[in-house]
């Protein structure tokens, strides 16, 4: 577990990390898990992060050294594609019981490889960490070591059990992982100056398929996506890239920054959601490129195919953009996501009420800001009831968000369209924005929303009617009543990590004349875990006229 600890503190002082590019040294230590909260969803642990960065790999077995429990959890549960190999969606698991928990369970392990190999015969073997034999003791790279060198092949140790950490730790664990295991460990057949690598790109529903022919038509080589769609002699060769792209820099930022530092391979990072972003990222990786030696040349063809293909994505858009005119659209998402589609989504017309921010970087925050303007209604972490307020007061005509928010959108009786891993449709590329147009409006046009709103028969008051009810009296409570608006406006959480409320982050600033969002965390400590809140605290000082006491704006804004 030693060697465990030290590479958990190596991916947490990752330098290329926004997140961490706003910490003290000290902060960095601790990570950015947040407290959850009662009746939260933890949104997956560390050996989940991993699997889910890694299963793509699709010619490899990827064995699960756990209870099986943990292998049928993680198993399959995003929709990346193969063009080859299937084997990545058989399951792998060792399947421990009392008797391993007591004796270990190495010898199983070390049976598992053998039986798989034996069997399917793949190119390598990833053996997966999970908490139990982590507790007990098992010694992974042991095991692994000594069944690589008997049967000849590499067997890979993925060192994430999830008690460490939240989902994004195990994401850049299993980074760690092939950093150490796999990539630099083979050569390519050959190499052109048009290598590059995409990292952080998962081929979700077939997506990296609709960018790749453009990138062929160029000359451009993937020679590796990490980890989509992926192999693992790729994986093994890809430091012999030219450039590299990264797509998702909150999972695999490690990867590429490490990768540059080791073997000289520069990247930006891109996204390839939305007409004029594909574009950009078409051209930053034609402009590394030829920095790396290919021809000038390349550019110009780069341009003349930009030309064609946006020229045809706007033509395909044109006949949904009078119906979609002046629709609104709540964006509940995060990373590199919370930008990309927000480009995407103007591009056809739509009026974005909001997008969240909860797993954003700063730089994702930033872009936000370009994209929408200073006052961008930015949404930190909006529960369900808020999001389902805002959809119901017609604030937005549908929401875009993952599978678990879906039901908030479906209670309130508004069109949902998913936008996370679990979607079916492919939304990437030129051809991808096409097709995300569609489906949006298709959702909007569906006609179950207009019978789905209608009162049946036998109802004499629906349960919206009783809840609108319910929120107008709260409402009414707060007005004729301002020690209590008061109170339940201090109480709100503001850090979750810090367990910081309002209270007494405005206490702080009125007591010590506090005008800075450092000097509030300096004092009350808020805003020193993940960062996610800093915008928070900036609009509490903004605001401190409307809350201050015996401000003449504050009984307003109390009542309200």
């Amino acid at each position: 577990m030693s060697s465990l600890s030290s590479k958990i503190q190596d991916v947490f002082n990752e330098p290329g990390c926004g997140k961490n590019q706003g910490k003290s040294e000290k902060e960095r230590k601790k990570g950015c898990t947040k407290q959850l909260q009662p009746g939260g969803a933890a949104g997956g642990c560390a050996f989940d992060g991993a699997k889910i960065a890694l299963q793509p790999i699709t010619d490899v077995a990827h064995l699960v050294h756990g209870p099986i429990a943990c292998e049928g959890n993680s198993w399959d549960n995003r929709g990346s594609k193969s063009s080859g190999s299937n084997l990545w969606r058989t399951g792998f698991t060792t399947d421990i019981n009392e008797t391993d928990v007591v004796f270990g369970g190495e010898k199983r392990l070390y049976k598992s490889v053998k039986e798989i190999i034996e069997k399917y015969d793949p190119p390598a073997v990833f053996v997966y960490q999970t908490c139990v034999p982590a507790m007990i003791g098992d010694d992974i790279d042991a095991v692994c070591k000594a069944a690589s060198k008997k049967f000849g092949k590499p067997v890979i140790p993925v060192n994430s059990p999830g008690f460490v950490g939240p989902k994004n730790l195990g994401n850049k664990l299993a980074g760690e992982a092939i950093l150490d295991h796999v990539i630099g460990t083979e050569e390519p057949e050959y190499t052109t100056p048009y290598d590059i690598n995409i990292i952080g790109e998962y081929n979700l529903s077939g997506e990296l398929w609709q960018v790749k022919p453009l990138l062929d038509e160029l000359g451009i080589r993937i020679l590796c996506c990490i980890s989509g769609d992926a192999k693992y002699h790729d994986v093994a060769c890809s430091h012999r890239a030219k450039a590299a792209m990264m797509v998702c820099s909150k999972s695999m930022i490690n990867i590429a920054r490490k990768m540059e530092e080791r073997y000289g391979i520069p990247f930006f990072e891109g996204s390839f959601y939305g007409i004029e972003d594909t574009s950009d990222a078409l051209r930053e990786i034609s402009q590394l490129l030829i920095e790396r030696g290919a021809p000038a040349e390349l550019m110009e063809r780069t341009e003349a195919l930009i030309a064609r293909e946006e020229a045809r994505a706007w033509a395909g858009i044109e006949p949904y953009k009078q119906r979609l005119a002046g629709k609104k659209v709540l964006l509940i998402t995060g990373g590199v996501k919370s930008w990309s589609v927000v480009a995407a989504l103007q591009e056809a017309g739509l009026e974005l009420v909001g997008t969240s921010v909860k797993k954003s970087t700063k730089e994702d925050k930033e872009r936000i800001k370009e994209l929408m303007g200073e006052d961008a209604h930015m949404i930190d972490d909006m529960s369900p009831r808020e999001m389902y307020k805002m959809l119901k007061e017609a604030k937005a005509d549908i929401m875009l968000s993952g599978g678990r928010s879906q039901f908030v959108a479906l209670k309130a009786k508004m069109p949902w369209l998913d936008i996370n891993q679990e979607r079916h449709h492919a939304y990437m590329g030129y051809v991808g924005m096409v097709e995300l147009v569609k489906e949006i409006d298709k959702a909007l046009s569906n006609p179950v929303w207009e019978q789905v709103r209608k009162r049946a028969p036998w109802e004499e008051t629906t349960w919206e009617e009783r809840a609108d009810a319910a929120i107008a009296a709260e409402a009414a409570a707060l007005a004729a009543d301002p020690e209590l608006a008061r109170a339940q406006r201090r109480s709100a959480r503001i850090c979750k990590c810090k367990a910081v409320d309002r209270g007494t982050i405005e206490d702080a600033i009125l007591e010590h004349g506090l005008d800075s969002v450092e000097a509030v965390t300096e004092r009350t400590h808020a805003g020193s875990g993940c960062t996610g809140c800093t915008g928070t605290i900036a609009g509490i000082l903004d605001s401190i006229e409307d809350w201050r006491p015996g401000s003449i704006n504050e009984p307003a804004k109390q009542a309200a």
